[in-house]
């Protein structure tokens, strides 16, 4: 039997769990004993890295050579980290990432080939391929990607007893999502989801940094650091302090400037202060995403907490204000992700392999259902007659909604624009706007029709998205029955693997 994992690849902190034999997920710990990895590379060499807790400690003195914080580029294809000659993409750093946490986990579970990997609710397509693309690097056969709010709920669900309609609350390091949720038991649907791939902790240790800047400046009128080493070494105490006033009200703290030495303290409520306007963002959020699925607050039955910076007390007093409710804590707001990501492995091995589990952990999987919805809508680029112009523009025309419930398949007809067309050009977007220039063109499919026809001709377009969140599209002469179809996947450069793979991660 092989074993069911789950892997929760985060901004700044990532996570492995794997059922076990009674079908219950378990966080697997790092060689160094650690349950959670901070998602950091450090590059000793062209040929060696380090990864996790050493690697985080050495931006203070060798910040040129430590990546960190790369899942916010997923979607950037001009983002590179440039290191001893070599240069890598987000999807090539996060493969070492996922490479250290199989790793470490397969020296105390066995061989690890088959995985499921979270990804923020709010990810565009090109995100999530970028994701199963580092999976697909690190030599792993990703069998799904699930919503990070998604796969918290089905732990939760599985652990605690809710029911009614609920709101998914997950403030991670480097990203936001806010889900609607209905639980009856282990029958878990997705409702609506929003969110915010650039909100996070990372924003709040920054946010701390500018803090101590002020304080040290008032005190010396001068520079607390130099360099970049420098700004990371503060960096790594701002982060400390941010950890600390969860618990604390004030922290006292000596700093060893570029101007002297002095001592400063900082209150929770400054910091509080300071984040107010990040705050501000995630409550927008929660009344954007209560819209979206048809909800006042006093519907919501239950808040679920995720990701390390819920544990922020300034963040459960603005979700106590706006909700009406305090939030749960039932669980490891670190482990959530991680956990119901092997969860989702299990129901994916027992639906497609049902051979690859045992019968105990195919009957537990058999009580659990969930259901997701698309994060975005998917449309097309026609040319509509627009009255108020007095002329033909581009216009995105969706055809499949936003939130719509998954799997599903959508169509609409389109018609030729000109006698004796004999080409169709589909441009497939991602985004709300109808708009072109406000949504992203993620792909193109072309169909060559037959000579000498009339204009005004039927072009059916269909797009079908399955639960693990892969577009399928397809267009349709009607007229002739010519079909051409597509699927919206990624492609690895195979070359580019076996460079990797050359890697050591210790």
């Amino acid at each position: 039997m092989s074993n069911i994992v789950g892997i929760d690849l985060g901004t700044t902190m990532s996570a492995i769990a794997a059922l076990n034999s009674v079908g219950k997920p378990e966080i697997i710990p790092n060689k160094d004993g650690e349950r959670i990895t901070p998602s950091v590379i450090k590059f000793e060499s062209s040929s060696h890295t380090y990864i996790g807790t050493e690697a985080k400690n050495s931006a203070a003195t060798d910040s040129n050579s430590v990546a960190k914080e790369f899942k916010r580029e997923m979607h950037n294809d001009a983002y590179r980290f440039n290191v001893h000659g070599d240069s890598y993409t987000a999807s090539d750093l996060s493969s070492f990432i996922l490479k250290k946490l199989t790793q470490d986990a397969s020296t105390q579970v066995g061989s690890i080939k088959d995985v499921v990997i979270s990804v923020p609710a709010y990810f565009k397509e090109s995100q999530r391929n970028a994701t199963m693309q580092a999976g697909q690097l690190a030599g792993l056969n990703v069998i799904a990607i699930i919503n990070e709010p998604t796969a918290a709920a089905l732990y939760y669900a599985s652990t605690t007893d809710i029911k009614g309609k609920g709101l998914v609350y997950d403030l991670g390091g480097g990203t936001f999502d806010v889900t609607v949720t209905k639980t009856d038991g282990k029958d878990i649907q997705i409702i609506a989801s929003a969110g915010d791939h650039h909100l996070g902790g990372v924003d709040f240790d920054q946010a701390m940094l500018e803090l101590i800047e002020e304080k040290y400046k008032t005190q010396t009128n001068g520079k607390l650091y130099a360099d970049e080493d420098g700004r990371h070494e503060f960096l790594l105490l701002a982060e400390d302090i941010k950890k600390s006033l969860s618990s604390r009200s004030s922290r006292k703290e000596k700093l060893a400037g570029e101007d002297g030495k002095v001592t400063i303290e900082i209150t929770q409520s400054e910091f509080e202060e300071k984040i107010s306007t990040y705050i501000s963002r995630t409550e927008l959020l929660v009344e954007q995403v209560l819209d979206e699925a048809d909800c006042e607050e006093s519907d919501i039955d239950y808040i679920l907490l995720v990701g390390g910076s819920s544990r922020i007390p300034a963040i459960q007093k603005s979700i106590k204000k706006v909700m009406g409710k305090e939030p749960l804590v039932a669980v490891n707001v670190d482990e959530a992700v991680a956990l119901g990501a092997a969860i989702k492995a299990g129901l994916v091995l027992v639906k497609d392999n049902p051979t690859a589990v045992s019968s105990t952990i195919a009957s537990e999987m058999r009580t659990i259902k969930v259901g997701d919805v698309a994060n975005h809508s998917y449309g097309a680029i026609i040319i509509s007659y627009n009255e108020n112009l007095g002329k033909y523009i581009d216009v995105n025309s969706i055809i499949l909604k936003k939130n719509t419930p998954l799997p599903s398949t959508m169509s609409d007809t389109f018609y030729t624009t000109h006698e004796g067309q004999e080409v169709i050009s589909i441009k497939i977007t991602q985004g709300e706007d109808t708009d072109p220039d406000f949504v992203d063109k993620i792909d193109e499919i072309q169909i060559n029709l037959p000579s000498n026809r009339p204009d005004n001709q039927p072009i059916e377009v269909k797009y079908s998205y399955d639960e693990n969140q892969i577009m399928h599209c397809e267009v349709k002469d009607v007229n002739s029955g010519k079909v051409e179809a597509k699927k919206i996947d990624f492609r690895v450069d195979s070359s580019k693997k076996n460079t990797l793979d050359a890697f050591l991660v210790d």
